[in-house]
């Protein structure tokens, strides 16, 4: 609890209007007008889709008596305290700071941003720290951890008043370090405004979320503005091998360092070997198996193991041997056994780049004495540029391909499935069917699967639902496949 006069001081608004704020106690901090009330300080913001300013009026009436907001409403309330920003987003980072005595100082906050592989990265280094011993906080799409508890997530990155409230917590529970994905979205919105990072992970770089950003440059930029707001004393970790990798760093502050598994880097490592159940890896000059797959999970063990040596200043010397202790994390590149020797593989790939990394390790792997059967979809009311384009892959790289429902939610199945196969190429025709329930798709992908053979099914990974017309039904992929190889049976 904090006085709104304490707020005020350590925020430095624009300004501010109405009576004198001494003596008010705030209790909490909302952007939902829903949960406003007396002690509660309300933050108008401009979202993208509502407009906080337009529920103001309802939070006054709810009780609140301090209100964050852009703009000043035509008629301002007699017992209403106004703070104005030109940048609000900004002030509600700094008001979470002061409320929550800010946290993210009292921990080491790392934060890896990218298209594909942050849940991976985030979630290795929490095990990885763990099992050294130390008391960690996780926040990633999968789930939140504070320690052995476990929360559901609700997003990639929760906005800034939930966010810092997450790190007080586990400020609360003694953690030493928190690791958290950092979205596209929560950087551009400013989800993380008012955090001071120990440290920043950039993984890679491809087509995604063109829905939101419009723009390749615009997506670009968000994750650039991650590492520009890095201070001093904090790292800058990227991949070389992501040939936007470099301009990540261009106006970071932090102190800069880079991982790759081609070319001259500060962590670099290579693939010696591999299977379905791990693969051989030199890294710092030892050889190491670990239980991951495919040349984008080296990319991934090497950010690891570059960010814990940044972290540690290079004092553990078994961080490789305990990274190889770790396994699979949820949904990512999950293997299951089936009956005839089938392999099943179950991937949150929902991305054209995701996708196709997954598909040439598996080809890579292979001995192509089998077929490789792939079961995928795309969500609805998303980036609908990629639909074609995860056809293709798909198409190309498979021997059998079911297009098949993702999460639709509100678009028809159907339409989404259609402009998948807008991008397969007529050669590739041949090799592709459309079932549009993800069960039945499944089901068909076992029953024509044989001996050795290999089904991956992309999209998903983690989710244990199947969003459909705002309604979400429970399916979890792991299940499905498992039902139908024990019905094969």
């Amino acid at each position: 609890m904090k006085t709104l006069e304490q707020l005020i001081i350590g925020s430095k608004p624009d300004a501010v209007h109405g009576p004198a704020p001494a003596g008010l106690e705030i209790q909490e901090l909302t952007l939902d007008s829903r949960r406003a009330g007396p002690g509660v300080l309300f933050a108008a913001l401009k979202g993208h889709q509502n407009d906080g300013h337009a529920f103001i009026g309802q939070a006054i009436t709810a009780g609140s008596r301090a209100v964050l907001c852009e703009n000043l409403p035509e008629t301002l309330h007699p017992e209403c305290t106004y703070l104005v920003s030109k940048q609000p987003r900004q002030t509600l980072g700094a008001l979470c700071r002061v409320f929550f005595d800010d946290p993210s100082a009292q921990l080491q906050l790392v934060g890896t941003t990218g298209t594909n592989g942050k849940t991976t990265v985030s979630t290795l280094l929490f095990d990885l720290f763990s099992g050294l011993g130390y008391r960690c906080g996780l926040i990633s799409t999968v789930e939140y951890r504070i320690g052995t508890e476990i929360f559901p997530s609700t997003h990639t990155t929760p906005d800034v008043v939930s966010l810092t409230g997450l790190l007080a917590r586990m400020v609360e529970a003694g953690c030493a370090y928190c690791f958290m994905e950092v979205s596209s979205h929560a950087a551009d919105q400013e989800r993380i405004a008012g955090l001071r990072f120990a440290g920043g992970v950039f993984t890679n770089i491809t087509h995604d979320h063109l829905d939101y950003h419009g723009t390749f440059a615009h997506y670009l930029r968000a994750k650039q503005r991650f590492f520009d707001q890095l201070p001093s004393d904090a790292f800058a970790l990227t991949n070389r091998d992501d040939r936007n990798g470099q301009i990540m760093l261009q106006n970071s502050r932090a102190s800069r360092y880079t991982y790759g598994l081609h070319g001259s880097s500060d962590f670099s490592g290579r693939i010696i070997e591999s299977d379905f159940s791990g693969m051989l890896m030199e890294l710092d000059g030892k050889e190491i198996w670990f239980r991951l797959i495919g040349d984008f999970n080296a990319s991934n063990i090497l950010a690891v193991y570059g960010a814990a040596f940044l972290l540690t200043g290079g004092t553990q010397d078994d961080l490789a041997i305990q990274l190889s202790k770790l396994g699979r994390v949820n949904g990512r590149f999950e293997t299951l056994q089936g009956p005839d020797r089938i392999t099943a593989i179950v991937d949150y790939a929902h991305t054209p780049d995701a996708l196709e990394n997954v598909l040439k390790t598996i080809n890579k792997i292979r001995s192509r004495n089998e077929q490789l059967i792939t079961v995928v979809g795309c969500g609805g009311n998303r980036d609908t540029a990629k639909r074609p384009e995860m056809g293709r892959i798909a198409a190309q790289l498979s021997d059998r391909v079911i297009f098949t429902s993702d999460n639709p939610r509100d678009e028809d199945p159907e339409a989404i499935i259609e402009a998948m196969k807008s991008g397969v190429e007529p050669t590739d025709y041949k090799k592709i069917l459309s079932v549009v329930n993800r069960m039945e798709a499944i089901r068909t992908a076992v029953s024509m699967a044989g001996k050795g053979d290999v089904i991956l099914v992309a999209g998903k990974g983690h989710e244990t639902y199947q969003e459909i017309r705002g309604v979400k039904h429970p399916f979890d992929d792991r299940q499905a496949i498992e039902t139908q190889f024990k019905t094969a049976r």
